[in-house]
């Protein structure tokens, strides 16, 4: 048997004995009820994951609720897009832009608590399949709402309701809760190097 024969004999038996593994578990997980997901970290990432889910229901047929936390002062392209389904996705912009931009503690406290009652409206609706909470940890981080609150309402939600939570600097509390935890890792930003951000990759 010549070397390349033996190697993908070699990778065929191993790739096989993952395949059992794999399959055990896949067999063993037989669970099924909304999950709690937080996105957090310094990297890019966090929001980008959290709409590719919401496009990722939408595929599936469940509806979609969003509220977006702190940012609010300019467009996105996540917002322009799933606004074009006004019956499968309930979007909400709630934040007046960036607290070094707003640098009003005050007015974010109040944005942040009208937000939270859209959230809650949300999170009480058996047919939304997927809740986005936008940036709420940046919001949970600040003071501007009670975590013991967000972790009731979220954990009184719809059985089969699934949550996603985004935004650096993620609370321990919210990280206990969580069923299913990311941390996104800065390892190198175009900004940085003096590149303004652009349509369709940061916004």
């Amino acid at each position: 048997m010549s070397e390349s024969s033996e190697r993908d004999a070699r990778h065929k038996a191993r790739m096989a004995r993952k395949k059992a593994l794999i399959d055990e578990k896949i067999a063993q997980a037989q669970d099924e009820y909304g999950l709690l997901l937080v996105h957090s970290g310094n990297g890019k990432g966090k929001s980008s994951s959290a709409f590719g889910m919401v496009a990722r229901a939408l595929g599936h047929g469940i509806r979609v609720g969003v509220v977006q936390f702190i940012k609010g002062a300019a467009s996105t392209g996540e917002e322009t897009f799933f606004r074009r389904f006004p019956d499968e996705v309930s979007y909400h912009v709630m934040g007046e832009g960036f607290t070094w931009e707003t640098q009003d503690r005050q007015r974010d406290i109040d944005k942040a608590r009208e937000a939270w009652v859209v959230a809650a409206q949300l999170l009480s609706d058996p047919g939304i399949g997927l809740v986005v909470l936008d940036e709420l940890n940046i919001a949970l981080k600040y003071g501007y709402l009670e975590l013991e609150t967000v972790l009731a309402d979220i954990e009184a939600r719809p059985l089969l309701q699934h949550v996603v939570v985004t935004g650096r600097g993620a609370l321990p509390g919210m990280i206990e809760a969580a069923d299913t935890v990311t941390e996104m890792n800065l390892v190198k930003h175009a900004f940085k190097a003096g590149v303004k951000a652009q349509k369709g990759v940061e916004f």
